[in-house]
């Protein structure tokens, strides 16, 4: 009697099979064995999905108002791209047949939350979250480190796509640092991002791709100074205004990854999303959170003496944190 198991809708099932007959007596027991097992499997093995993470709804459903909710109280100073991020989210969610990946690319200064949207998304499609089985986190500069590998690379990319899509339709694909990450890479995964009904019988359709940048960050950062110099509310800055800074420094920027591959004339990232530059209240916002994260009572005096000794700029009005919020877990420590 065999064991076999095999790899179905993102879950390991097993059946039993008899492979050899030794004696009529011992063959009679083992089928009967292997009958009931297989019966028993058969029956039973939606209650297996539940125990075991797989590309099913117990697993992977979208909660659009949990979304919502953690972009409005956890996501602070970013108006602009919470409001993208749900409408973009949901509309592809909802959508019964897209007709290609979401393909979202966040920019902005680092600490300013794009990792953390990232891991919001995760969190309220897969049951997981980050940790799924069907997340997929890829850094430039971890995972293709060396530019003579780059066709190496590009090969074990489109694998792990490929064979990860296999598995699970739904799947999701996060690319941080992809200012830094080789053109002919970032050009190696385009045909996963088009309009296709499917490549060589995989069907990209449902998948999404979330690209991380600093590209652009400079340029969102002057439209956000440009508003505060012009005693303009934070508020009413919007997306129309962040586009053009945009399109500067991404669009047209040799040095920027995307400026060489074919990504952005093909028409195949869906949102560009500005990430705007924090403020000092901002930061006071980070630190009460995390000192709730941490197991402690918010004491505002705490962070407030730790926001005071980051840097900002300009320089002598201290308007806009350098560092933003990436800081903030390993600097509290200091002042707890």
């Amino acid at each position: 009697m065999r064991l076999t198991c095999l790899l179905f809708a993102g879950c390991v099932l097993c059946s039993v099979s008899v492979t050899a007959a030794i004696e009529p007596i011992s063959t009679s027991i083992a089928v009967g064995m292997a009958a009931a097992l297989t019966g028993f499997l058969a029956r039973y093995q939606n209650v297996f999905y539940y125990f075991q993470e797989c590309c099913r709804p117990e697993w992977i459903k979208y909660n659009q108002t949990g979304l919502k909710n953690d972009l409005n109280t956890k996501l602070y100073g970013q108006h602009v791209a919470a409001e993208v991020i749900i409408k973009a989210v949901t509309g592809f969610m909802n959508n019964k047949t897209p007709k290609k990946p979401l393909v979202l690319s966040l920019h902005g200064w680092t600490g300013t939350g794009k990792n953390f949207v990232s891991q919001l998304i995760a969190e309220n499609i897969y049951e997981k979250g980050m940790t799924s089985n069907f997340v997929h986190l890829f850094t430039a500069t971890a995972h293709f480190p060396h530019e003579a590998h780059i066709d190496s690379y590009k090969t074990q990319l489109q694998e792990w796509i490929r064979g990860n899509v296999s598995i699970c339709p739904r799947s999701m694909f996060i690319f941080d640092e992809m200012d830094k990450m080789h053109p002919g890479l970032i050009d190696s995964i385009k045909p996963y991002l088009d309009f296709y009904d499917n490549l060589n019988g995989v069907s990209y359709r449902q998948a999404i791709f979330i690209f991380l940048s600093n590209a652009g960050g400079e340029n969102i950062v002057q439209v956000a100074l440009d508003f505060w110099r012009d005693a303009r509310e934070r508020e009413e800055i919007q997306l129309k205004d962040l586009e053009t800074a945009l399109s500067l420094s991404v669009f047209n920027n040799k040095n920027s990854g995307f400026w060489h591959t074919s990504l952005i004339d093909k028409n195949l990232v869906d949102f560009f999303v500005p990430f705007l530059p924090l403020e000092y209240k901002h930061i006071i916002q980070c630190g009460l959170a995390e000192m709730v994260s941490k197991g402690h009572v918010p004491d505002k005096e705490v962070v407030e003496s730790m926001a005071r000794d980051l840097n900002y700029f300009p320089k002598e009005e201290r308007v806009f944190s350098m560092q933003g919020c990436k800081v903030i877990p390993s600097r509290l420590d200091f002042y707890i």
